[in-house]
């Protein structure tokens, strides 16, 4: 392609995307193909010579563009929202151009230090202390893993050099997290050799959080047993329900028993860049760690993951391994990447996080979370004056989780069954829509259904939408499914 094509495809290319960003709506939300149509829609062999970017474009919004499931559409309320904002996707086709690998200071320097300055902005915006030194990952799980692997580091067993296996002088280690918390957190035990049977998942309280008296009982029994304590995960926006452990009573007890303490705050740790929400981070500047994620809920496209250390020459000990062919000559004078976490090629993620933040100002993101979280609170308001849904857990941010259940039900263990039939028959029915997508969890053996509200594109009018859909099949499915048993 020379740059004569490259301009002209470049334009209708850019004329493509603006067209999709400005009317989302026109696909479904959630991809409405059955398993292997989009496969089956394409050539089962690769073609033997050069096809016209045309053709290619054409088979983009033919076959590729109605197969997705669209996280930029306005009635996307599944999981945590996420937007890729013009002035991120800009930066990311900026990043692509450049095709730099951000490992070393000498293979990009302005990919470096652009990394140590916006994550250094962001730092500032969070609130955290300035002893925290960033790096960015692709995304939490690889952020919480390398924490992890850091906190193990800490312990001074030369498990770097020795592994795991095969020594009698190594005690069991202990990880302890809530029962709330993302299966990341289990997933990096298993990856680091820890095994699923070396996580505690501690108990919570009555709306999600970790209880500090359960982890502390937790740590003491493991202690009298064998195991060897050696680090915590508390969460400040769990997946489920974005409850937010008590991170000043974690601290304490860390402190009490010298315990790593790490903060997943992948989704809602953005929302501290609000002064009324700065409490969701309490006690943060106490971790050893924290993560949260610029392209959950700042507007960043995936991926795009701000991890924080206050212990960089360990994070350095853990991950450092540096063969003569990476070596340069001003290695002592600069921060080399690569030495701080699993990854050797590193994409230049920087870039669009400072384009965003340039792009929309403090005060610009600070005005559309505050969007977010009253489109939230207006939800929940319509929620409870309904006499037919209900609130399961607390609303704090911008995710509401609840229910349907029709008034006048009896309450017992067969109208509980019929209420996770019949809200999941609601989801399906929903979702089945296009118009909009919602996600589900289970809260205390309840089908709980989520909206998560993220995009920078919703409106009171889509949430409204999402809120009238799911009445009127309620409505319908009640009818339809049930039991003659439940009747009043």
């Amino acid at each position: 392609m020379d740059s004569e094509s490259f301009r002209r495809d470049g334009h209708q290319l850019i004329d493509w995307i603006a067209d999709y960003l400005a009317h989302p709506e026109r696909y479904a939300v959630l991809a409405q193909v059955e398993p292997g149509q989009v496969k089956g829609s394409l050539p089962a062999e690769p073609p033997e010579r050069p096809e016209p970017f045309e053709s290619l474009l054409e088979d983009v919004e033919k076959i590729i563009a109605p197969g997705l499931t669209h996280w930029n559409h306005p009635g996307f309320f599944a999981y945590f929202g996420i937007t890729g904002s013009g002035p991120g996707i800009l930066g990311e086709l900026l990043s692509s151009a450049f095709n730099v690998n951000a490992m070393l200071w000498r293979t990009s320097p302005a990919a470096t230090e652009l990394e140590e300055l916006v994550l250094d902005w962001l730092r500032q915006l969070l609130g955290l202390p300035p002893e925290f030194m960033g790096i960015i990952n692709d995304s939490a799980s690889v952020s919480s893993l390398c924490a992890i692997a850091v906190a193990r580091e800490a312990l001074g067993l030369r498990i770097r050099e020795e592994g795991l296996a095969g020594r009698p002088d190594l005690p069991r280690l202990r990880l302890y997290t809530s029962e709330q918390a993302h299966s990341s957190i289990e997933k990096a035990a298993i990856v680091l050799g820890l095994g699923q049977a070396g996580v505690t998942k501690v108990a919570v309280d009555d709306e999600f959080r970790l209880r500090s008296d359960a982890l502390e009982a937790a740590i003491k029994e493991d202690l009298k047993t064998g195991w060897r304590p050696f680090c915590v995960v508390a969460t400040v926006g769990t997946t489920s329900t974005t409850s937010v452990d008590p991170v000043p009573e974690v601290a304490d007890v860390c402190q009490r028993y010298k315990l790593w303490l790490h903060v997943d705050a992948a989704y809602a740790g953005a929302a501290a860049i609000l002064p009324e929400k700065r409490w969701s981070l309490a006690g943060c500047e106490r971790a050893d760690s924290i993560v949260m994620n610029p392209h959950k809920w700042l507007f960043v496209p995936l991926d795009c993951s701000a991890f924080y250390c206050r212990h960089p020459g360990v994070m350095k000990q853990a991950f450092s391994l540096v063969p003569e062919y990476l070596r340069t000559p001003e290695e002592d004078r600069v921060r080399n990447f690569m030495d701080y976490g699993i990854q050797l090629g590193r994409r230049f993620r920087a870039l669009k996080l400072w384009m965003v933040m340039r792009a929309f100002g403090s005060e610009g993101l600070r005005q559309h979370l505050r969007a977010h979280i009253a489109l939230a609170e207006s939800f929940w308001g319509w929620i409870e004056a309904s006499s037919d849904f209900e609130l399961l857990a607390p609303v704090p941010f911008s995710v509401v989780c609840f229910r349907h259940r029709p008034c006048g039900l009896p309450d017992n263990g067969e109208t509980e069954a019929y209420l996770n039939r019949l809200n999941e028959r609601l989801l399906e029915s929903v979702n089945g829509t296009g118009e909009v997508f919602l996600s589900h969890t289970e809260l205390n053996g309840k089908f709980t259904l989520r909206m998560a509200i993220g995009n920078l594109s919703t409106t009171e009018a889509h949430v409204r939408r999402a809120w009238d859909l799911l009445r009127q099949s309620a409505e319908r499915l009640d009818a339809e499914l049930r039991p003659a048993a439940l009747e009043a």
